[in-house]
């Protein structure tokens, strides 16, 4: 698929919370060409590196979501932008039609340390994992925001103005956009930042996204713009979520030789024994580097709210999001699972500092904290 150039326009304002900023690196600017990628090497950082910014999209619109969903969903994505504020600057995409409520669901909260910067935008939905750019960077250490070609989870969703967003967010970085040739979202891999990734195959090899390219031939393509030396793939399972099992869901990287892994508590669930495969696949790979893995084994919690809808809900605790010195957590009201998950996460990261809120809208849609977030390292 070949690069494209495209032109926006938008308007950006800042909540500030107990400090005054100016826009800082929101000139637009035109998302670059950028054809010769194969022939360079990329390096993507593991999402505990250093931040620059907080990405999210504020949007919860009744053409994709229940109306009860609606507020709860709002109210969830500004509590994780004002959690997330303590610790890094947002930068927040809003529709013009919902930047007043996004203003004052913000402003509801307590002050917070690093701003938080709303800019005007055309969206479909929230999951900017998904939809925006993953960043990497050349052997000089200058940085590019790639485009994966979002298509709706293999068009199972209106995705035409979320196609835009991988490009948008490049041009408010001032980055170049590299356009891979490959369909897939941020939520299909995790990687370890030294050269390790894990996949699901159901989401990335798979003919709603990449019809009649290889395994080899993906693989190439995600070595190259990730700076990978080897991908563990997991089956995973199609069909039966919008995004045909995704790697985030399910197993995470904490550091270099350690991935924390979700198990289904639920004997009824699809993902009872998709669950315990990925256990067992990962217990016996190796990373790049030839090291088996420590495994920290999060079980899903038994209690959630049934208030917003249960169908598609999203009941897990590997769908945290590090931001700079903290890890983003959801709890469900399940107290014993709440507090052994979050237990367990503050084991695995010592030096950072444990949030766990409730967003219980968005794990309704199938969604975690994991899935509303992207990061932007700093160079």
């Amino acid at each position: 698929m070949l690069p494209k150039r495209r032109k926006f326009l938008q308007q950006a304002s800042v909540v500030n919370f107990g400090m005054l900023a100016g826009l800082h690196g929101f000139l637009p600017l035109l998302a670059s060409e950028h054809g010769d990628h194969i022939d360079r090497q990329y390096r993507m950082p593991d999402e505990s590196a250093e931040h620059q910014r907080t990405w999210m999209a504020f949007i919860a619109s009744e053409d994709i979501w229940a109306k009860r969903q609606v507020a709860e969903v709002q109210r969830n994505l500004a509590l994780i932008a004002s959690t997330i504020a303590r610790y890094e600057p947002v930068s927040m995409l809003v529709r013009p039609e919902d930047r007043e409520i996004a203003q004052r669901l913000l402003i509801a909260h307590e002050a917070q340390q690093f701003p938080i910067t709303l800019i005007d935008s055309s969206l479909n939905d929230l999951w900017i994992r998904d939809t925006g750019p993953c960043f990497v960077q050349d052997s000089s250490g200058k940085k590019y925001a790639v485009d994966f070609n979002f298509n709706g989870w293999g068009e199972k969703q209106a995705y035409s103005k979320d196609a835009e967003v991988a490009a948008f967010i490049a041009e408010q970085s001032q980055v170049p956009l590299i356009s891979s040739l490959l369909t897939l979202e941020g939520g299909c891999f995790e990687l370890d930042g030294e050269g390790t990734a894990i996949m699901t195959e159901s989401c990335i090899i798979n003919d709603n996204r990449n019809p009649g390219l290889s395994k080899a031939v993906i693989e190439q393509e995600l070595k190259s713009l990730l700076g990978l030396e080897k991908i563990i793939w997991l089956k995973g399972i199609k069909d039966k979520d919008i995004t045909d099992g995704h790697t985030d869901f399910y197993a995470r990287f904490v550091r270099p030789g350690m991935v924390v892994v979700s198990q289904d508590t639920d004997v009824d669930s699809y993902d009872y024994q998709i669950t315990r495969d990925n256990i067992e696949v990962l217990s016996q790979a190796t990373d790049a580097q030839g090291s088996s893995f420590e495994l920290v084994i999060l079980e899903t919690p038994w209690d959630i709210t049934s208030k917003y809808g249960i169908k598609d809900f999203a009941a897990g605790y590997v769908g945290y999001y590090l931001c700079n010195g903290a890890v983003i957590m959801q709890k469900f009201g399940d107290v014993a699972t709440d507090s052994a998950a979050r237990k367990q996460l503050q084991l695995a990261f010592p030096d950072r500092v444990i949030e766990q809120i409730a967003v219980d809208g968005i794990a309704s849609g199938g969604g975690s904290i994991h899935c509303a977030t992207q990061q932007e390292p700093k160079v």
